[in-house]
């Protein structure tokens, strides 16, 4: 009754509801016991031994203790804690096995201890890692690559509660066989991503949503308002691209791990005295404190917040700590938007944060349905669809060509001049 290409489709299904299932359950473990040292470390130690957090003094003390933690992870576990995120996109080939332990316990300390990074690539590297391990034990007639794309898919349905996500990222690669139809290609993928995203959500459900006046009516003046506000989010976000290799190599200059990790935890918890603690740990819960006391922050605190957070994801990911780049981008993107929503009211917050976010994950990612999704995500809203997908249009013309926030593996990072993802690891 099945056609040969749907029985293929239905004998991986099983396959890709488990890695689903099992990648969302290894997210869900890293964030609760990330969360349990967070409190431990910034609530019951202070409160037992009657430490203010909100001194300077401890503040310094905790993020420059964690960059020594984080530190010695990568000098001292087998396989260095994983591969430099600096140099690696969010899905890439499998790691060895070894090095999951220690990247697992530097991604935990490093959200615990306040490091503007978020979990996405750890958790990414971690999940393909073991899916194809166990792939190319229990089936090895079966392509590394599908193991990778699979575990892929689940993680990103399990990070963002949706497989949407995941489809649109993976319809730009696997859309190039035309005797098989996109969908054929995706149904596996699909059955991953939406396996780990139910599955996270009997723990708890990812909501990047913010409680902001909703976008009812489209006006015209509208798209321009939002072309000019995407424009500012990737000028912005384009200063730390291109500071980004130079910090890189300054940072690679020290040869000691644990010494670099220090000097760069001081250096977080030195912008943090100027931003406040709102712009600590990976943003998700503190872009919704932001918005939610929008005015008690005016446009010159917003703007040091902004800023304060921007060169604080520029120097975690160039120093070294384990994490992703996505989840502290929404963040600027929310918080320039909020104060371009300040200087110009009349525009309505949903433009300027949803553009704003859209621009700053353009710049981080490089991905325009990954930028249209999250923005999508931050400010729901059918109407805003239609005005986002025209205002990325010339956001996505004038990011043609222009480089990465990544270093090159291969070349030093000085000869690193752009281009597209696959041109950086030629």
């Amino acid at each position: 009754m099945l056609h040969p290409r749907a029985k293929i489709m239905l004998a991986f299904a099983l396959p890709a509801m488990v890695i689903g299932a099992l990648s969302s359950l290894i997210l869900v473990a890293v964030m609760l016991l990330a969360g349990a040292l967070q409190t431990l470390l910034w609530q019951h130690i202070p409160s037992t031994l009657h430490i203010n957090t909100q001194s300077a003094s401890w503040t310094l003390f905790m993020l420059t203790l964690t960059g020594l933690g984080v530190g010695a992870l990568i000098k001292y576990m087998p396989g260095h804690a994983g591969p430099d995120p600096a140099s690696e996109s969010l899905v890439g080939a499998p790691v060895p096995l070894n090095a999951l332990p220690g990247l697992a316990l530097a991604l935990m300390l490093g959200l615990a201890g306040g490091v503007s990074l978020g979990p996405e690539y750890p958790i990414t590297v971690i999940n393909i890692a073991l899916a194809a391990a166990a792939g190319r034990r229990l089936l090895p007639q079966v392509p590394t690559t599908d193991w990778v794309i699979l575990a892929a898919s689940g993680t990103i349905g399990a990070l963002f509660g949706t497989p949407v996500a995941a489809a649109l990222i993976f319809s730009q690669t696997l859309g190039g066989d035309k005797d098989v139809p996109l969908w054929d290609r995706l149904f596996a993928p699909l059955v991953a991503a939406g396996t780990g995203a139910v599955t996270t959500d009997q723990f708890f459900v990812p909501d990047f949503s913010l409680n902001i006046a909703p976008y009812n009516t489209t006006e015209l003046v509208d798209l321009f308002s939002g072309s000019v506000v995407v424009l500012i989010a990737i000028a912005l976000g384009m200063i730390g691209v291109w500071i980004f290799p130079h910090l890189h190599r300054m940072f690679n200059g020290i040869r000691n791990p644990m010494l670099k990790l220090s000097i760069g935890g001081f250096v977080l918890g030195l912008l943090a005295l100027i931003g406040g603690e709102i712009t600590l740990f990976k943003g998700l819960d503190e872009m919704k404190q932001l918005a939610g006391s929008n005015q008690m922050f005016g446009i010159s605190s917003m703007l040091a917040i902004t800023l304060t957070k921007l060169a604080a994801l520029v120097v975690a990911a160039a120093c070294g700590f384990r994490g992703g780049r996505i989840f502290p981008a929404v963040f600027v993107g929310v918080s320039l938007g909020l104060m371009l929503h300040q200087y110009a009211p009349n525009v309505p917050a949903a433009v300027t944060v949803s553009c704003a976010v859209m621009g700053m994950v353009l710049v981080v990612t490089r991905d325009g349905w990954l930028s249209l999704f999250m923005a999508a995500a931050v400010v729901p809203g059918l109407k805003l669809l239609p005005l986002l997908c025209i205002v990325m249009l010339p956001a996505w013309l004038l990011l043609a060509g222009r480089p990465l926030m990544l270093v090159s593996k291969y070349l030093p990072a000085r000869r690193n001049q752009g281009g597209s993802e696959s041109d950086l690891k030629k």
